[in-house]
């Protein structure tokens, strides 16, 4: 079956349709990793982006029911160069194909992402649909237009948990976790790190965060653009100094946010596991995988934050702390480990104070 690929731009490729039959649109964006396809598949900050992956055979090792970071599929779409016709690995269950036709998601493959990588590096990420419904090009282009994207959506509520519960029961210290969109791999480092996790909603308030008597409360990863959630900000304002606070990803940019910063968009974001971060105390280079198409503004944050990481490619901002208001983030992903493990301390680090 043929399928289209349409961005806001005017351009249109064609291609051939893999999944889920339909119609979906959502935000453009690349992915350099070279494994880890259902890893990024079910990764909640992926909510409402159609998901390019630019190595170039993707699903030779199937899926199966472990390497998955929430409960179901998250992306919008998924755009390969080509998909492998067979799979091999002991724990796979199903086919790339049969997996994203069951979580109804559309796939596309057959087209040059090599073309539309340089594409959204030169022009920026951008809306853009997949149709096996639509082969009409202004049609098409023209819907791109008018989806909805990321920019100025709040997703947070479509992907955190709609009640309280408990991960791990069991720990020598106490970690609640504000759900904005969580990866499981979160969740199974901190138990790791010898911790009993609570998850609760995004939306709860700061009296109920520290009437858990945490010993660190986590703001987890999660999409959209994290100038919207106004409402969270205002409740982490009322955490710090209070409790010790670790910010991940979309949880460091609303720490950010609570202390004054401001966020911006990236050019075509940062989606990808080999992305190098100095550690601006010990000059050491980490590498590390990250997921996110917005960042904090180092320059409107106050004086008294602590820049602790710089990313080497752009210079944009990965780290900060203060011990004053006694909490730390990062926008990378420690938890992630597609080799590398050189993050994975930072959850120790939280364990032993």
């Amino acid at each position: 079956m043929k399928a289209y690929l349409a961005l806001e731009d005017g351009l249109v490729v064609e291609g051939v349709s893999f999944g889920a039959a339909g119609e979906s649109d959502g935000e453009l964006i690349f992915n350099t990793s070279l494994t880890g396809y259902q890893e990024v598949l079910t990764d909640p900050s992926y909510r409402g982006q159609v998901v390019m992956m630019t190595y170039p055979l993707i699903g030779n090792y199937g899926v199966n029911e472990e390497d998955v970071e929430s409960g179901r599929v998250q992306v919008e779409g998924f755009v390969v160069r080509e998909v492998a016709s067979l799979f091999s690995n002991w724990r796979a269950k199903s086919s790339l194909p049969d997996y994203l036709k069951k979580a109804g998601v559309p796939g596309i493959e057959g087209v040059d992402t090599r073309m539309l990588t340089v594409h959204i590096r030169e022009k920026g990420s951008m809306k853009a649909v997949i149709s096996t419904t639509d082969s009409n090009p202004k049609s098409l282009v023209a819907k791109a237009k008018t989806a909805k994207g990321v920019v100025g959506q709040n997703l947070v509520p479509v992907v955190t948990t709609s009640k309280p519960y408990y991960w791990q029961k069991e720990g020598k210290k106490k970690a609640v976790v504000l759900d904005c969109g969580v990866k499981y791999s979160i969740l199974r480092h901190l138990v790791n790190a010898g911790f009993r996790v609570l998850v609760v909603p995004s939306a709860t308030p700061a009296e109920d965060l520290l009437s858990e008597k945490p010993d660190w409360v986590v703001l987890s990863n999660g999409p959209g653009d994290p100038a919207t959630l106004t409402g969270i900000v205002n409740e982490v304002q009322k955490l710090l100094g209070k409790v010790p606070i670790f910010g991940i990803c979309l949880g460091h940019q609303i720490l950010g946010q609570a202390v004054g910063g401001k966020t911006y968009k990236l050019k075509f974001g940062h989606h990808g596991g080999n992305h190098p971060v100095k550690d601006i105390a010990t000059g050491r280079v980490l590498i590390t995988v990250q997921n996110h198409g917005f960042c904090v503004d180092a320059d409107t944050l106050p004086k008294e934050i602590k820049i602790t990481h710089r990313n080497l490619n752009d210079q944009s901002l990965e780290g900060m702390e203060s011990k004053k208001l006694n909490f730390r983030s990062v926008q990378f992903h420690p938890e992630a480990g597609p080799g590398p493990h050189d993050a994975l301390n930072l959850f120790e680090k939280c364990s032993q104070i």
